[in-house]
């Protein structure tokens, strides 16, 4: 079994058990938790020291396992995500089968991730998991891991061994909220 296997293996039994862990995502090094774990989601509101007012966004591996969270699911949002050029983060209307605290209200934040490793940890796991940047709430979000505080990384169960001397260039994803009726706002580029 190679390192990424191993990984996946471990973040998927931690995971379980209601841990939280900092990963790489498609984006920035994000803290996530099974998102349809409320106590774990409670974490990442302690650790990250973030009001409850705000929800997380969270990623799952396709279009199929998004389907499955989202009420009246838009039938333009495939075509979007496919013709994405960046990671794109979308609100719907109404979530389903999700913890009730990982949004402030109905609405969800969900991303189809396009990571090799994300994608291989929630198909492993069978549900999706939140994402939200590796930093105390209000500070500005770690763009490579060397910026993540050791004070963030001492606070959750584990962090990904992988990818640690990558150097890319991640930002934020494009967020839009996404309407029944296939009308969307921008809401960040």
């Amino acid at each position: 079994m190679n390192d990424f296997d191993i990984e996946v293996d471990k973040c998927c039994e931690l995971l379980s058990q209601g841990k939280v862990i900092i990963y790489p995502t498609d984006t920035i090094w994000g803290i996530g938790c099974d998102a349809t774990n409320p106590k774990a989601v409670d974490k990442i509101f302690k650790i990250k020291e973030r009001s409850k007012g705000k929800g997380l966004i969270v990623l799952v591996d396709s279009i199929e396992m998004l389907q499955e969270y989202v009420n009246n699911f838009p039938p333009i949002a495939p075509d979007l995500i496919k013709s994405a050029k960046n990671p794109l983060s979308i609100i719907y209307s109404e979530s389903k089968g999700l913890a009730d605290n990982v949004s402030a209200d109905k609405s969800i934040c969900i991303r189809v991730a396009n990571n090799d490793f994300c994608k291989a940890l929630i198909h492993k796991l069978g549900r999706p998991i939140t994402s939200t940047s590796a930093n105390f709430s209000g500070d500005k979000a770690p763009s490579i891991y060397t910026e993540i505080t050791e004070k963030i990384k001492s606070s959750v169960d584990y962090v990904v061994g992988l990818y640690h001397d990558v150097l890319t260039k991640p930002k934020a994803s494009t967020i839009i909220r996404l309407y029944e009726d296939n009308h969307f706002d921008i809401i960040r580029q």
